[in-house]
């Protein structure tokens, strides 16, 4: 009954703290320091030496070092012309299609994603791109930002992933095995996309207009020609990781260098360019880590509590099959996806979930790539879904609009979790082929 209360407790805490509109990293501070004093008894001097260690044990993580240089190599791509080239390569390659031009939210992201490791960070490049212009061309609104958002997020899934980093550092699972898992579910939703704009646009031909351009030979070799900067990246930041040249941590700086050199190779280098791209890494990898790190405060203060343990043992004491056991924790990482980021819900959800995942018998690396295809759901859900946040800055549309236009891209993610849950070896086939 204890635990239960505390369980209660916290939970009323965290929805208090969030719907306040309190930022999320300050939310798990004051959760956690709340329920140490409140339900534990603990003095702040005590709580603060915790979390001191805790800052210390993250800060001092060589492979989160990989976070800030994937951001930052995302940066150098969104501030230069290689991002608008992913526009322009893609466009003659859907033209003849159904849904033509709607097919480069899916495939700009799902390029994007491989070499940015960010969901808001694919979804706030591809869609200053893509948006207006299709807006501009007459595309049906609601499938170009419902798209956006649920193609957004395969930059948590395509590697290099930096939810994935942040499992595997906590999981004590291989990095390189995780990245090589999340490759094959990616594709698979991006095709489940891809799929479902074409059946809606041939249901409905009036939400894509007439293509009027023609595209001539000449234009693919064009188009090629401007996925080959994005192309020869992705290349060089997997290929360092999969040849065992680089560690996931290495490649990331691999990567950094590899950008910095192409924008020095297409005359766009500059110093206030890296300026602006080092900046603009240092804002998001400090809102990463932040969250990150006061997320491991509240689940060390959930440890003291024993919620984990006694959750463990209640969900463990229902003695649910596997399969049963997936539904339960799908629930849990539904419920959690309303109000807390990706990182926060790998961070705060793993000390529970995994024990019991192992117990039932899945497998490690599947069950990342279940974590983060559930993570990916909580970035297309208000009220945090940061997805629908970035949208909504770069249309003006209302976030309601935007959410209910992402509806039908988060049911895809739904039969996604299914088709992996059904099928195990759709994650757990190219790690074992490359690793083994």
């Amino acid at each position: 009954m204890d635990a239960l209360i505390s369980a209660f407790v916290v939970l009323a805490l965290l929805v208090l703290f969030l719907g306040a509109g309190l930022w999320v990293f300050a939310s798990l501070s004051l959760v956690a320091v709340s329920s140490l004093v409140l339900l534990f008894g603990m003095d702040l001097s005590r709580i603060g030496s915790i979390a001191a260690n805790i800052v210390y044990r993250y800060s001092s993580s060589w492979e989160l070092s990989a976070i800030p240089m994937f951001i930052w190599m995302g940066e150098i791509i969104f501030r230069t012309d290689i991002s608008a080239r992913l526009f322009r390569g893609l466009s003659p390659f859907v033209a003849y299609i159904p849904g033509r031009l709607l097919h480069t939210n899916v495939l700009g992201c799902t390029l994007f994603a491989a070499v940015s490791g960010s969901s808001p960070a694919t979804t706030a490049t591809v869609g200053k791109i893509t948006t207006g212009e299709l807006f501009h061309r007459g595309y049906d609104r609601s499938l170009t930002v419902g798209s956006l958002a649920g193609a957004g997020s395969l930059g948590l899934l395509i590697p290099p992933s930096i939810v994935m980093i942040v499992y595997g550092i906590l999981a004590e699972q291989s990095i390189s095995r995780l990245f090589a898992a999340g490759i094959v579910p990616g594709l698979m939703i991006a095709g489940l996309y891809s799929g479902y704009l074409m059946l809606r646009a041939i249901v409905d031909p009036s939400l894509v207009p007439e293509e009027r351009i023609r595209y001539r030979p000449l234009d693919f070799l064009k188009a090629f020609l401007d996925l080959v900067p994005l192309t020869v990246l992705m290349t060089i930041v997997l290929g360092s990781i999969y040849t065992g040249i680089a560690t996931p941590s290495e490649a990331a700086a691999v990567g950094v260098l590899a950008a910095t050199v192409i924008v020095i190779l297409t005359r766009q280098f500059s110093l206030r360019l890296m300026r602006d791209t080092l900046l603009g890494a240092l804002r998001t990898s400090t809102m990463v880590a932040s969250i990150l790190i006061c997320a491991a405060v509240l689940t060390t203060a959930m440890g003291y509590l024993h919620i984990p343990a006694n959750v463990a043992a209640g969900i463990a004491a229902l003695d649910l099959s596997p399969w049963w056991l997936i539904f339960a924790l799908s629930l849990f990482y539904l419920g959690l996806g309303f109000f807390l980021d990706g990182n926060s819900i790998v961070v705060m959800s793993l000390p529970i979930a995994l024990p019991l995942a192992l117990q039932a018998g899945f497998d490690p690396i599947w069950f990342g790539v279940y974590l983060v295809l559930m993570v990916e759901m909580a970035q297309v859900t208000p009220p945090v879904g940061f997805n629908l946040f970035v949208l909504q800055g770069i249309t003006g549309l209302s976030i309601g609009y935007v959410a209910r236009a992402a509806a039908p891209f988060f049911a895809l993610m739904l039969l996604g979790v299914v088709l992996l849950a059904v099928f195990p070896q759709i994650a757990l086939w190219l790690p074992n082929l490359l690793f083994n």
